[in-house]
């Protein structure tokens, strides 16, 4: 593509800038340039909303104040903080990368794109939306809210997941830079994108660009970008057992990688054509953990999604007969108090589980 005329990208650039100073949301990760800080919104604003991230953030940067803070930590005690915020591959990134930041960059944030790629996690969105917000380095950014702007403006109707477009894009973003308030200016096209050109319904009357948006001029905002083809939904069944020795269960780790890599649960496996729900617990209990059980009552059954998977958990007690724990799946078997389930990082429904477990009443009909 050739250059941006001038008159456009100043237009553009003065345009965006000026609307983004009336209509920014005070977010606390805006609240100072601090490298650290926004390194870790920007990790945990990975597709998830900004609403879900505030509570979590505040609460990650009391407990891990620093880079030197967060390396200290055991994956354990990050993977705590993180839970229910899911995607826990970027915690884990977060912890090796603050580690790395702390033996080879001094415990800081580096102020070099070369530098700070190699680290884990971090690609070339995250290289530019650190660096332009913290160090004022004149890097582009581009994500769903940014692309999905830029997409309209330029009156783009391609798909901009496929790489010829979002090649594309890349170069325009950076071509639409500012000399000076490069962070700035990175944030508000995000922005924009996430309160004015949404993904349904854009507000172009209220958009600081509409007279520059060739998709605008066309009226074809509402199918730019098109919307990317929903994967078929997969129902599953799984049983969960809650495996009782005296008075403690069985909490499982699992493996470090795949999903949900090093978190705790409690055991649970997909349940077989024609497979009755008992067979299924012993199964479970002989084959993946090398116990012997007996199956007791279901009593609590969960509902929850991953992607496109719509799965039906269904949770049975059972008291341990014999066996020594091993399995070829998961890391370690802990037998423990219900009382410290609460020190174990796990998934969101385990979690759910977890609490209804810890209930008086329920304690009452285990023990």
């Amino acid at each position: 593509m050739g250059l941006l005329s001038f008159a456009f990208r100043v237009s553009f650039r003065r345009g965006l800038l000026n609307w983004y100073l009336r209509n920014r949301r005070r977010l606390p990760w805006r609240d100072d340039r601090n490298p650290y800080r926004i390194w870790v919104s920007e990790v945990m604003l990975q597709q998830t909303q900004v609403a879900t991230v505030i509570p979590y953030f505040e609460r990650f940067v009391r407990a891990f104040p620093t880079v030197r803070d967060l390396a200290a930590a055991s994956e354990q005690q990050v993977l705590r903080l993180w839970e229910g915020l899911g995607y826990y591959a970027r915690a884990r990134n977060l912890h090796q990368a603050g580690r790395r930041m702390v033996h080879e960059h001094g415990g800081r944030v580096p102020n070099d794109p070369v530098a700070l790629a190699r680290l884990p996690g971090i690609g070339r969105y995250m290289v530019g939306a650190v660096l332009s917000q913290a160090y004022e380095r004149r890097l582009p950014i581009l994500e769903a809210n940014s692309q999905r702007v830029l997409c309209r403006v330029f009156g783009r109707s391609e798909d901009p997941r496929r790489s010829p477009l979002r090649a594309w894009l890349w170069t325009v973003a950076e071509q639409l830079l500012p000399v000076r308030r490069v962070g700035e200016f990175n944030q508000a096209l995000m922005e924009l994108g996430a309160l004015v050109c949404t993904n349904s319904q854009p507000q172009c009357a209220a958009c600081p660009v509409e007279r520059l948006c060739a998709a605008r001029k066309q009226n074809i905002q509402g199918r730019i970008p098109p919307p990317a083809r929903l994967a078929k939904e997969i129902k599953t069944k799984e049983v969960c057992a809650v495996v009782r020795r005296r008075r403690r269960v069985l909490l499982v780790q699992r493996p470090a990688h795949g999903r949900w890599a090093g978190l705790w649960e409690f055991p649970h496996a997909p349940l077989g054509s024609n497979e009755c729900c008992d067979d299924a617990i012993h199964r479970l209990c002989s084959e993946v953990l090398g116990l012997k059980v007996e199956c007791g009552p279901e009593f609590m059954a969960l509902r929850h999604s991953i992607t496109h998977h719509r799965i039906l958990l269904v949770c049975y007690e059972a008291r341990y007969s014999s066996g020594r724990f091993r399995s070829s799946f998961y890391a370690e078997g802990r037998w423990i108090p219900l009382s410290r389930l609460e020190s174990y990082p796990v998934s969101a429904p385990q979690r759910r589980l977890a609490k209804a477990l810890a209930s008086s009443s329920r304690q009452k009909g285990l023990f």
